[in-house]
């Protein structure tokens, strides 16, 4: 089946408080939008429009961003939500198939849900996505007759009887391309605002002789984002429904409340994730790894039988593979570990690549910027870092060699080798307690002068 899709993304958000785009403020570790495009992208379309405001070059660069094959158009000036769609019909004219009109405020629909309204369009010309409400308040109203959608009534046009309904428009509407925007183009404007409603569509589809119908979801679905509070709704509801997903795939959560997924979190069965735990964008985490508590995680990828933490930092770039342990307060970044590794404590290790089974001691820090560019490390298979190791970058040391404990390593070191770059210690007994008795008649005349 061939869809198109179109992302409504033109609102002012004003209610926001905010210099930036209502829907390019985040939710889990996203912008809104990013949660639409997702949604879009889950149904394989063959485009994806998005309509964008005066002033939305900030937003149609987020698209963009999001994928080079998203489409953007300026609705200049906004006139309501059909006139919005209607911005889309040059892009979509000659495609054909569907069209589903999403919302870029409105984050968590899910992808079953289209597919619902995508299979409901076998029996409706057009397909409505509604919700029955717990408080309807000023929605619009889905005024049906058995299986059949009459209208849409705006809250403000709707009669008293009309708003005791509780079924409500979420605003999502499904249609054959070519109807759709036909019937778009005969939206008129004839309401105290002066705008294009989406939403007459039904009444004028029905005066065609075209069936409308309804496919219902659960409230949370719905939820638009148009204030800091429910800004913050929408995280609470994210959250929690990442978490039962992970659960019901077979993730262990020891303290499920206290996990927080980001947009694109991906983890395997029999994974066990620990108490505290923060993921932001891009991160991955293979089937039988262990993330324990307090660890914070971003745009890394943790192979099988791998485990972190506790207190552990991944950052963008780290590449754990199979049975690596990173252990508590240690910091990867932009650097790749064999298999095997250990990586126990206190450690960070940035722009560095780590072969097979090697050992990584306490306090070893990759030194691997100079105030002007990056360099790389390069540690190869079995080899032994001891405690509190610098490696100056750029530096290689080679297989099975072995830096001693408090060492600087500023030249390559040879496979097999022992680095030894630390100064020769002095001993000078008794020089302690001689010391010491001087640092405390010095402390005890200061005292006496100031009494």
């Amino acid at each position: 089946m061939q869809v198109s899709t179109i992302i409504l993304a033109a609102g002012q958000g004003t209610r926001m408080n905010s210099d930036l785009p209502k829907v390019l403020h985040h939710v889990a570790g996203a912008p809104l939008l990013h949660h639409a495009l997702a949604t879009a992208h889950s149904l394989e379309p063959s485009r994806i429009v998005v309509v964008t405001g005066p002033g939305g070059e900030a937003v149609a660069a987020s698209a963009i961003a999001y994928s080079e094959a998203v489409e953007t158009v300026v609705q200049d000036p906004p006139s309501g939500t059909a006139h919005a769609v209607a911005q889309a019909a040059p892009l979509l004219a000659e495609v054909g198939g569907e069209a589903i009109v999403l919302y870029a405020d409105t984050p968590l629909i899910r992808e079953a849900t289209l597919r619902k309204m995508l299979d409901a369009r076998q029996h409706h010309a057009v397909v409505v996505l509604g919700f029955q409400a717990r408080d309807p308040g000023r929605y619009g109203r889905l005024l049906m007759q058995d299986s059949n959608l009459l209208a849409i009534r705006e809250y403000d046009a709707a009669s008293e009887d009309e708003r005791a309904v509780t079924l409500c428009n979420s605003g999502v509407i499904c249609a054959e391309a070519a109807t759709l925007f036909s019937l778009v183009a005969e939206v008129k404007n004839d309401n105290p605002k002066r705008e294009y409603y989406l939403t007459d569509i039904v009444e004028i589809a029905r005066q065609r002789g075209l069936s409308a119908g309804v496919v219902l979801c659960d409230e949370a679905e719905t939820l638009g984002v148009n204030t800091r509070a429910q800004l913050a709704e929408a995280e609470a509801a994210f959250q929690a429904r990442s978490r039962k997903d992970a659960l019901d795939n077979g993730v262990t959560l020891t303290a499920p409340e206290t996990v927080f997924f980001a947009l694109d979190t991906w983890i395997g069965r029999d994974a066990i994730i620990g108490p505290n735990v923060l993921f932001g964008p891009g991160v991955t985490v293979e089937s039988g790894s262990e993330i324990k508590g307090f660890c914070h995680l971003d745009g890394c990828h943790i192979s099988r039988g791998a485990t972190v933490g506790p207190f552990a930092r991944l950052r963008p770039g780290a590449e754990l593979a199979e049975d690596v342990h990173v252990g508590n307060f240690v910091e990867i970044k932009n650097a790749t570990l064999g298999e095997g590794v250990k990586v126990g404590h206190l450690t960070y290790l940035g722009d560095a690549d780590v072969g097979d089974f090697t050992n990584i001691g306490a306090g070893t820090v990759t030194c691997n910027y100079d105030g002007v560019m990056k360099h790389r490390t390069v540690i190869g298979k079995r080899a032994f870092i001891g405690s509190d190791t610098m490696l100056v970058a750029p530096v290689t040391v080679g297989d099975g060699a072995l830096t001693a404990s408090g060492s600087v390593i500023t030249e390559d070191v040879p496979a097999e080798a022992v680095a030894i770059g630390r100064a020769r210690q002095v001993t000078k007994p008794g020089l302690a307690t001689r010391m010491f008795d001087k640092l405390k008649a010095i402390k005890a005349a200061k005292a006496k002068g100031q009494s």
